[in-house]
């Protein structure tokens, strides 16, 4: 077994094989999965709830948020007081238009992902919203004009 640290997060390799499967195809049955690997269907089924209800996989329908009619879909780099960084978090996760929120190195403290249906919607986000949060500093925002690769089938690192 593979332990991150803490029993809930335990993954064996039929684990890892099964999740790689649905990162290829979210949709696949539990009785496919199960001929697949060989294994039985109450098997791949009380395996899969224990993945899922640990939170270490989600199954959910992903789209090009530009196809789904959102006019600006992006990035913000965002430089904070790190002395307010869980605050600062705490206000990020709140903002709906916000879809990946995180803690990175580098020359910035946080990676943001968004989307918006307009322009004056990215002006409220950013100036309205976001920089007035109290430990925000800085903002630097990059806007997607096509999404080139959407990889999400990179299994386990222990595949």
């Amino acid at each position: 077994m593979i332990n991150n640290g803490d029993d809930k997060n335990r993954l064996d390799p039929l684990d890892c094989r099964m999740i790689g499967l649905l990162q290829k195809d979210g949709r696949m049955s539990n009785t496919a999965m199960a001929q697949a690997l060989g294994i039985s269907e109450y098997t791949v089924r009380t395996r899969l709830k224990r993945i899922i209800e640990s939170g270490i996989i989600r199954i959910v329908a992903r789209a090009n948020p530009i196809d789904l009619g959102f006019a600006f879909s992006g990035n913000l780099k965002i430089h904070i007081d790190l002395k307010m960084t869980k605050d600062v978090l705490d206000e990020l996760s709140k903002i709906d238009e916000l879809t990946w929120v995180s803690l990175s190195t580098g020359s910035t403290d946080l990676d943001v992902d968004f989307a918006v249906r307009s322009m004056d919607e990215l002006k409220t986000l950013i100036f309205d919203r976001i920089s007035k949060i109290e430990g925000v500093l800085t903002t630097e925002t990059s806007l997607m004009v096509d999404l080139i690769k959407d990889k999400n089938d990179y299994g386990t690192a222990w595949d």
